[in-house]
């Protein structure tokens, strides 16, 4: 999401678009691979010193622990080791170090049902990524690390429901933007509270704007922030501390321990707007791929994901697919890895050749392949996608040529209607998009046809609101009324921050929209501003 004062360079993008991958690939080869080489080692290798996880005389687990991407009889388990997690290389030496983790039927740990050691890495950062397999599907477990003396708080998880095992209820809740210099993680304190089986991060889980001494909004009188969060994320330095300030933060980390997540990342985790290999500043392709590189890496270190989306240099597949039983199946979307420019300078446009030319794309070819081959062999009742940007249309005015938002699906409406046809073709009855972004809350019917209001409803769109970005926000914002009068599609707007939950079931779904009334100071309490429900082979949303 583009913040005020701050625009596209269309002419210096237009020229470095010619530039391209492959340019980047041959042309800048020797000098490209020596940066990866000095700023993305490899990773750990057997002949790297060991430290003895004794001699640790701080809390390692600042940071906490996590889980992720549920499977049938597998968890991922993660934390990161940083004593001191505000300086550069957190207070470890570039040494590896032997954790051990436990996982457990019980919060006491009495019954073990796993146990092992796994080594954090230098490379990494000291992060740790644990896949426990031969584990019962379908069920929860606890788990901890420990390294030396230290152990971590206890985190809760749980497995995925066996493949085409017939399950008759899920809750989910739904995320994204959590700006920290906008405000605190309220809505986290009460999701950690909260009994859901899964979170989805819908993106922008970190920001690379600078944070000032005292937290921005947050506004600290009792700490004072070290200067170097002062400035723009640019290196795989920069990038790994603003996650460290980021995930010291309680209540995300009790979310965390809470629920396992199921992340996607949307533009600020690297830059705001990026597209494919090409900023919003004009800069070179062969430039950006560097700073993407350290993005991507960083990201990996600090989510709990699976090694399949370990990154090589600049790139990093993170779309892929969880099933729950017979129930529901997700794929999960990139919709900034390997879009098209975004049309008209990335400015709010009416439709034009631009927005229709279906040689551009928002998900890439491959992408949008998998996506639609996967609705094809899909046997669940509801196939969610959680991503990132508004796929309905959102008329930004009420001209009868409405402006659109470029960066979001409007901006690519070829690409937009080979998905709907990709599902409608596919038979799926019951599609359901997750979103963030836009930091409000949205829930929408998706029309056959957004031009005709009386075309059937193909399915239905959940936007989930910010955790913090845009400080507190408002019930109604400024274009409230012009926006839902111009989008009669539109059946909820609300600008406060917090979460969505989402209740499957095999007769409908129910969609609650929680809010609290400020992030600018702490501990505003939770309330229900709106709940809706979409009824089983009956695409629509009506009040609950």
């Amino acid at each position: 999401m583009t913040p005020a004062g701050r625009h596209h360079a269309p002419e210096l993008r237009a020229a470095a678009r010619h530039l391209g991958r492959r340019r980047f690939l041959t042309v800048t080869g020797a000098a490209a691979a020596l940066a990866f080489a000095t700023n993305l080692p490899t990773a750990g290798v057997a002949s790297a010193a060991e430290l003895d996880a004794r001699k640790i005389s701080k809390d390692p687990f600042t940071l906490g622990v996590a889980s992720g991407d549920p499977l049938p009889g597998s968890v991922l388990l993660w934390t990161r080791l940083a004593p001191s997690p505000y300086e550069p290389g957190s207070g470890l030496p570039n040494e590896r170090v032997t954790v051990q983790w436990e996982l457990a039927h019980d919060a006491r740990f009495r019954r073990i049902a796993r146990r092992g050691s796994a080594t954090a890495h230098p490379e990494f950062n000291h992060s740790v990524h644990v896949e426990v397999d031969h584990l019962d599907a379908g069920r929860g477990y606890y788990f901890r690390f420990k390294a030396g003396q230290w152990i971590s708080d206890t985190g809760r998880t749980r497995t995925a429901p066996a493949t085409g095992s017939k399950v008759s209820a899920l809750t989910l809740a739904a995320v994204s933007c959590q700006a920290y210099h906008d405000g605190y993680y309220t809505p986290y304190k009460h999701l950690a509270e909260d009994d859901v089986d899964v979170v989805f991060h819908l993106g922008d889980y970190l920001y690379e704007y600078a944070v000032n001494a005292v937290g921005g909004a947050r506004n600290y009188t009792d700490r004072t922030l070290p200067a170097l969060y002062n400035r723009e994320t640019q290196t795989l330095e920069d990038y790994r501390l603003r996650y460290a300030l980021y995930k010291s933060d309680p209540d995300l980390r009790a979310a965390h321990a809470a629920h396992p997540f199921v992340v996607t990342w949307d533009d600020h985790e690297t830059e705001n707007n990026y597209a494919g290999d090409l900023d919003e500043n004009g800069n070179l392709p062969a430039e950006f791929l560097l700073r993407r590189a350290a993005a991507y890496r960083a990201y990996w270190e600090n989510l709990p994901l699976r090694s399949p989306q370990k990154p090589s240099g600049p790139d990093l597949q993170l779309y892929r697919r969880v099933k729950w039983g017979r129930l529901a199946q997700f794929d999960i979307l990139d919709t900034r890895q390997y879009r098209s420019d975004q049309a008209y300078g990335d400015k709010a446009h009416v439709p034009g050749p631009e927005t229709d030319d279906p040689a551009r794309t928002i998900t890439g070819a491959t992408q949008e392949r998998w996506l639609i081959d996967g609705w094809r062999g899909s046997r669940a009742l509801w196939n969610v996608v959680p991503q990132q940007v508004t796929f309905s249309e959102r008329r930004l005015d009420l001209n009868a040529e409405a402006k659109l938002s470029m960066d979001a699906w409007d901006g690519y409406r070829a690409s937009r209607q080979r998905v709907l046809d990709g599902a409608k073709s596919s038979g799926i009855e019951n599609l359901m998009v997750l979103t963030g972004d836009v930091h409000v809350g949205y829930a929408f019917d998706i029309k056959e046809n957004f031009d005709d209001q009386s075309s059937r409803n193909v399915g239905t769109e959940i936007v989930a609101t910010s955790i913090a970005s845009g400080k507190d926000g408002a019930e109604k914002p400024a274009n409230w009324e012009t926006c839902t009068k111009a989008n009669p599609h539109m059946k909820f707007y609300n600008g406060r921050r917090g979460y969505v939950t989402v209740a499957l079931g095999t007769e409908s779904a129910r969609a609650d929209f929680k809010t609290v009334s400020a992030v600018t100071t702490p501990g505003a309490p939770i309330t229900t501003a709106a709940s809706f429900v979409t009824e089983s082979g009956n695409p629509g949303l009506k009040p609950a």
